[in-house]
């Protein structure tokens, strides 16, 4: 008989958009450093509060799981070579070269690029043609945060190398900002870059003793966190979609509603491998109840992208 083993994802939180893009990430690296695992996910429905629940056909310890993640990430995270491009700002015609070199590489590669930008939708500004980037990109240069540089940096950044949000080293262990991001409740405690998908970034002045923004009073990240879900980006293809008489870009899982984007996933029961979670997420009859019942999803999340001033985010999930 086949050994299995069950960890709870403490850490990884059912409305959290950070947390969910994390989860993609946990399995994408265990896929790609220990394909023998089968690793799979179910959510503990019956067990609140919710969270995630990673099987593996394995005999395996907490401190050996976050090994295989950490070599896993480290290696598909060389692959974030950029050549220099600070924002995921293209013409169509730099898009496509782009876009085409990548299915001249890995497959992790084709599949990142997949998701980060498409030559089908374009928008013309100055007379210039601008390819539209995923709707997860929510920076744009403004406030010196520019989205290609973090993904570039970011999940390369160990322990020798972290950089914090002044630009200074701090210190921040590898293997346990990995093991706090997946099996502790976030302390977010690291002054690390992130990409804005956790929905505690959306600071605002309004009725506050403090500044938010001054160094000593800002709150910090889920560092081991950001690198996951870096990773788990990969996962999320853009998808070209006809909204409103025009061509727009959206991803798997991804709709619009009252003129703004909002991310749907499914809190599924049952264990399920990434392939498994992609289908689900592109599956078109989530929005019956007959039809989640029988695919075994208790209930569906749904995140609002908002704006306050220059700066976007993303709103905790709420039920559907």
């Amino acid at each position: 008989m086949t050994e299995r083993s069950i960890h709870r994802l403490a850490g990884l939180e059912p409305d959290n958009l950070l947390a969910f893009l994390a989860l993609l990430g946990i399995l994408r690296t265990l896929e790609y450093a220990r394909p023998e695992w089968c690793t799979r996910v179910g959510w503990a429905i019956d067990e609140p509060p919710i969270r995630p629940e990673l099987y593996v056909a394995a005999s395996t310890k907490e401190s050996e799981i976050v090994l295989a993640v950490t070599e896993g990430l480290n290696d598909l995270a060389q692959r974030h070579d950029f050549s220099g491009l600070k924002d995921l700002k293209l013409s169509r015609k730099e898009a496509t070269e782009r876009l085409r070199n990548a299915t001249t590489s890995d497959r992790y590669i084709s599949d990142l690029w997949a998701a980060l930008i498409s030559d089908a939708v374009v928008h013309y500004k100055k007379k210039m043609s601008e390819a539209e980037p995923t709707p997860l990109c929510i920076m744009h240069g403004q406030g010196h945060q520019h989205f290609m540089s973090r993904l570039a940096s970011v999940p390369q950044q160990s322990s020798a190398r972290a950089k914090g949000i002044d630009g200074k080293q701090v210190t921040v262990d590898e293997t346990e900002s990995l093991h706090n991001a997946m099996f502790k409740p976030w302390a977010r405690r690291d002054e690390t870059h992130s990409f804005r998908w956790d929905p505690q970034e959306d600071v605002r002045y309004a009725l506050r003793a403090t500044d938010p923004t001054h160094p000593k009073t800002k709150a910090g990240t889920q560092h081991g966190a950001n690198r996951l879900a870096a990773i788990g980006l990969s996962v999320l293809t853009v998808v070209p979609r006809m909204h409103a008489g025009s061509v727009r870009l959206s991803v798997v899982g991804g709709g619009e509603h009252r003129r703004r984007f909002v991310f749907t996933w499914p809190i599924w029961r049952d264990p399920v491998s990434l392939a498994g979670i992609q289908s689900l997420l592109g599956h078109p009859g989530l929005d019956n109840a007959g039809t989640r019942e029988v695919l075994g999803v208790a209930e569906l999340r749904r995140t609002r992208q908002i704006q306050v001033d220059r700066y976007k985010s993303f709103t905790r999930a709420e039920a559907v």
